[in-house]
């Protein structure tokens, strides 16, 4: 087949022959986005620290007791079996979520609500499949434990880089405290309308390949506050829920 300008020929654009002209074809529509997808969640509120009023500190205080009834004593029990006396004044609600591809690890993001971009990403040594045994039980406590520190070098337990990690207090590897990576934003920006709940997300990994599926567990989890040296997630069930009881302890010993 003949090249189209032969070589050391002169021809140009110019001496071609026209060509009728069409019509612009219409733009066409952007295409949607997989994996870098549009991320809308917002920084955490900044909380305020007030001294708590009277009424709350001695609310709280009554709570501590037992309720009498004939003929036994009960302590009050909440749902998800925290006592409602290991709550104090320090707790509030945060919103926790396990996930990862079955071949993987398991992560932990813990966000102030769905919408908020998280605060804390914790990668534990522990395949999704085990995970999903162990909450089979119907009990999981997962202990994150570190050496303490001296006075002048201290910073907040959730802060600390490193762990050793125990499941249902066997040891297990360690917990890794990392910077949310642009799929973990993207599994939160996912589950942005979810606020409790357990299934599988279409994912895209190295681990499984495009076709891997990601499987999560969403729930509001309690934080209480220990000491400068222990915190704690108590995974709240909905009312009337006999489901697992999840518990993640953060503690320098």
């Amino acid at each position: 087949m003949g090249e189209l300008f032969p070589r050391g020929s002169s021809a140009s654009i110019d001496d071609l022959p026209e060509t009728p002209k069409t019509p612009k074809p219409p733009p066409s529509p952007p295409l949607p986005q997989t994996q870098h997808q549009q991320l809308s969640l917002v920084q955490p509120p900044q909380k305020k620290k007030h001294k708590p009023k009277v009424f709350r500190i001695l609310r709280s205080v009554f709570r501590t007791f037992p309720i009498i009834t004939s003929p036994a004593c009960k302590i009050p029990v909440l749902s998800g079996g925290l006592l409602e006396s290991a709550r104090g004044i320090s707790g509030s609600k945060v919103t926790g979520t396990l996930f990862g591809y079955r071949k993987g690890r398991v992560s932990l993001s813990v966000q102030e609500n769905p919408r908020c971009l998280p605060s804390l990403v914790v990668e534990l040594s522990m395949q999704t499949s085990v995970l999903q045994k162990e909450m089979s039980t119907g009990m999981l406590r997962i202990a994150l434990e570190c050496e303490k520190r001296s006075d002048k070098d201290k910073i907040r337990v959730l802060d600390e880089p490193l762990w050793t990690m125990f499941c249902n207090g066997r040891k297990g590897g360690y917990g890794v405290k990392r910077d949310a990576s642009e799929e973990d934003l993207n599994v939160m920006e996912l589950l942005k309308a979810v606020s409790m709940g357990a299934g599988v997300l279409p994912g895209n990994s190295v681990v499984e390949g495009p076709d891997g599926e990601l499987a999560y567990m969403r729930a509001h989890f309690e934080r209480v506050v220990g000491s400068k040296d222990s915190e704690t997630l108590y995974m709240i069930s909905p009312e009337g829920d006999t489901g697992p009881e999840l518990s993640i302890f953060f503690v320098r010993v």
